[in-house]
């Protein structure tokens, strides 16, 4: 931890820790979240009470996004049901993609803790429908 991320960022970094995520803070109010068995990293940013957080699955030429895709990207019936993608431009004509989802922090404790388990873990499960979805936008 270092002298400018806040008490409760500490507070969700030893949370994670403990249950086996490989954590570092890369930046103020930044956690980069490992999963150790898959390998996927995520990112956590703390804004006030709330816990942004991301994960990118591809990036991509932009003309590799096609408008079929994006439909299906879209779709309610995509199986993405607990996160919502993203596009980033990632320069030189690239576009990252990725998933996100987020939790308002509320009174620590419990249940608190539970939500932000439960958020880091949705995105762990979307990512495999999510590859799925984008098997052919090829990088």
């Amino acid at each position: 931890m270092t002298a400018t991320t806040s008490p409760r960022l500490g507070q969700i970094h030893a949370l994670l820790a403990e249950r086996g995520y490989q954590v570092s803070e890369p930046a103020a109010d930044t956690l980069r979240i490992q999963d150790t068995h898959s390998g996927v990293s995520l990112r956590a940013v703390l804004q006030g009470d709330v816990l942004f957080l991301s994960l990118t699955c591809t990036v991509a030429p932009r003309a590799a996004l096609t408008a079929e895709i994006m439909a299906r990207m879209l779709a309610a019936d995509n199986g993405i049901s607990t996160s919502h993608f993203q596009l980033y431009d990632a320069g030189q004509d690239r576009v990252a993609v990725t998933l996100a989802n987020f939790c308002k922090l509320h009174d620590p404790g419990p249940d608190n803790d539970e939500e932000i388990l439960a958020c880091v873990h949705f995105l762990l499960v979307d990512v495999i429908t999510a590859r799925g979805l984008l098997s052919e936008f090829k990088a």
